[in-house]
């Protein structure tokens, strides 16, 4: 007997169990593969397979009906959820990061996601984190053990010649008797060990970016998933740990490009022609710094707040509690490098584009300023600078202040503008009041609790008379039973394609309805036959 389930997920990482003959496995994990699966031994012929020549593939490349399922972008084998698939030859792909993620792409679609995948011959401390980022899951020894014969001493971060054994390194039970096989194949058991307690943590990708740093070849597979569908579809839509952006390709983070494009395509901002253009601040939410405080009171309420930032690039006011704008953390040197000057100046040039203005204020110095007027220049608007010397100065406070004189006060825009973004709806009711201590917050309409703000995540949380007013999206349709918990996978017959992991989410059945948070995304949860799909908060039953 044979199950595979999945518990924890962070992007296309994840965390599970992999059940045969009443042995579990922890996936990710390492193993002696030709023990759990004893055809392996006669398939001498998958190791010599080209990972990209079409005739030869269908000729040559036959199933015996045995796990694991030999899979190839060439060659359409049926594969049934819970199956363990294996990807021959893929070690070779690992320099040839294009194909890599091109391969990647292709099977991954075409698979159940449910299914374990194994990566064979190829897997070391250095490139384990990689390997799960793009959706691995089991590994063997074989290149740990090869690196042994080799006088190769493996660690997270490369391999180095064995007489490093002696230098005190490591303490391992290997590193104890002068055995560099069994070093080696602990060093790669420790790693993912540490990449699941990170899956499950939600801190993954932090590990990753430090860990690609090794070989050009990783960062390259990293920087080629970050811009596939692929790699959004699985990023979930919030995190319960801080946004750490201490890199460069922190801005590439599929997060950062979707809180960009749902800025652009889906928020609706206050009825004002005013605009001004703030600085962040270290403390987030920004409204509760210091600084902030200055601004908005200078500001007082006569104008719609936007705030320049690296790496999110515009926040407005009204979107500062949404992961991951309140979320995220950043080196702070004063200084933007020009991949992060472009992206800021084009996200806000867009935003301009977009919606239009009647004055446009910069209350900006240094670097922030320039990026304001590089944006201007190519949307062709003229920006009125309010800063002297500092921002938070008395003087650029009160030219700030002066400059607002006349203009009409903006009404409070947080409900609509957060329900436009992580919706993509336009909630017009009326009669609904902010209640409580900013940024915990709750939204009722006749003294009744329709919205809640969650602070840790940054969503809206609708009662079921809030989802009532939102007419559309973010549905999960079920078939005709009554919840009595979470809902799985094998129950969910259609959902909205915009759903993510981390989403909250109106479930709808002929039997009930419930309000709950998605576990995992929409194509998942509609192609999987195991696993929690949607972590349900209240239901409500269904009369006739």
């Amino acid at each position: 007997m044979r199950t595979c389930e999945f518990l924890a997920r962070d992007g296309t990482g994840r965390v599970g169990r992999l059940r045969i003959n009443e042995i579990e496995y922890l996936l990710p994990g390492a193993y002696d593969t030709k023990a759990i699966f004893p055809s392996l031994t006669a398939r001498k012929h998958d190791a010599l397979f080209p990972t990209d020549t079409p005739e030869f593939v269908s000729r040559f490349l036959k199933s015996d009906g045995n796990q694991p399922v030999s899979v190839h972008i060439h060659r359409d084998e049926p594969c049934s959820s819970g199956e363990v698939v294996i990807t021959p030859n893929w070690h070779t792909l690992l320099e040839q990061p294009r194909d890599f993620v091109r391969h990647l792409q292709i099977l991954k679609e075409r698979l159940p996601p449910d299914t374990c995948w194994y990566f064979p011959g190829g897997a070391l401390p250095e490139n384990a984190a990689i390997l799960v980022h793009a959706g691995f899951d089991l590994f063997d020894y074989t290149q740990t053990d090869l690196k042994a014969i080799q006088g190769r001493f493996c660690l997270p971060d490369g391999n180095y010649p064995a007489e490093i054994m002696d230098s005190g390194i490591c303490h391992c039970p290997g590193c104890q008797v002068g055995d560099l096989q069994i070093h080696n194949r602990y060093a790669l058991d420790h790693e993912l060990a540490l990449i699941r307690f990170r899956i499950r943590s939600e801190t993954f990708r932090e590990l990753l970016e430090g860990r690609i740093r090794t070989r050009p070849a990783y960062v390259s597979i990293m920087r080629h998933l970050d811009r596939t569908g692929l790699m959004e579809k699985y990023t979930p839509a919030t995190r319960k740990t801080p946004f750490i952006a201490s890199s460069g390709d922190s801005i590439h983070r599929p997060e950062i490009k979707r809180f960009a494009e749902r800025l652009i395509s889906r928020y609706i901002p206050p009825l004002t022609d005013v605009a001004v253009l703030l600085p962040c601040s270290a403390r987030k939410p920004y409204s509760l710094s210091q600084s902030h405080h200055k601004l908005i009171q200078a500001v007082g309420r006569r104008a719609h707040e936007l705030i320049l930032t690296s790496p999110l690039g515009v926040v407005p006011r009204d979107l500062e509690l949404m992961y991951p704008a309140a979320h995220y953390d950043v080196p702070v040197t004063g200084y933007w490098d020009h991949e992060e000057r472009f992206q800021i100046a084009e996200t806000l040039a867009r935003y301009l584009t977009k919606h239009k203005y009647r004055r446009v204020i910069a209350h900006l110095d240094g670097d922030a300023y320039l990026i304001a007027q590089e944006a201007a220049d190519k949307v062709e608007i003229e920006l009125e600078s309010t800063c002297s010397t500092h921002p938070t100065d008395s003087d650029s406070l009160r030219t700030l202040s002066d400059a607002l004189v006349g203009e009409r006060k903006v009404k409070n825009h947080l409900l609509r503008g957060m329900i436009s973004v992580q919706f993509g709806y336009d909630l017009r009711t009326p009669g609904l009041e902010v209640k409580g201590s900013y940024p915990e917050v709750v939204v009722k309409q006749n003294r009744r609790q329709v919205f809640s703000i969650e602070p840790k995540s940054g969503l809206l949380r609708p009662t079921f008379e809030g989802w009532s007013m939102i007419e559309t999206g973010y549905r999960v349709y079920i078939d005709n039973f009554v919840p009595q918990g979470d809902i799985l996978a094998p129950g969910v017959i259609q959902a909205d394609p915009a759903v993510r992991a981390g989403d909250e989410v109106l479930v709808i059945g002929d039997a009930a309805m419930a309000t709950g948070r998605a576990i995992m995304g929409a194509d998942e949860m509609i192609r999987s036959s195991r696993g929690v799909a949607v972590r349900v908060r209240k239901v409500k039953k269904l009369e006739g």
